[in-house]
């Protein structure tokens, strides 16, 4: 059975890594307010948690590593997913909130080239 979320709804941050671990190659972009790492046809993303378990986002150059970011995600309320507006179309914005629930705001952003679904749902000439 195939789960869609619907535009703008949220996700639990566990939920959404686990699903991003399957997904690293539909990565187009990915980081913080500060910086952004961007897919290039020479690079690849690796997702993995480090000895502490915080999740960790590198992106490579063959096995030269090229940039990475550690997600403290301790203070983190969800993730929302909306549609990338003046992006390509079926792109996806994923904003990991955190902050205070009076307060959120954005601390991690990950662009992928299709929504968030549990089960196949892949544009034509994506592979894994």
């Amino acid at each position: 059975m195939s789960v869609t979320v619907e535009t703008g709804t949220t996700l639990a941050f566990d939920r959404f890594w686990r699903w991003l671990k399957r997904h690293p190659n539909c990565i187009l972009r990915a980081g913080t307010v500060d910086a952004f790492l961007h897919d290039q046809e020479a690079f690849h993303w690796h997702l993995e948690e480090d000895a502490d378990r915080s999740p960790v986002v590198q992106l490579l150059s063959g096995k030269q590593l090229v940039a990475e970011v550690v997600l403290d995600v301790r203070d983190v309320l969800y993730v929302e997913a909306t549609p990338e507006e003046g992006g390509e179309p079926g792109q996806y914005l994923f904003e990991v909130v955190g902050g205070s629930r009076e307060e959120p705001f954005p601390v991690y952003h990950f662009l992928l080239a299709h929504g968030f679904e549990e089960e196949g749902g892949h544009p034509t000439g994506l592979k894994h």
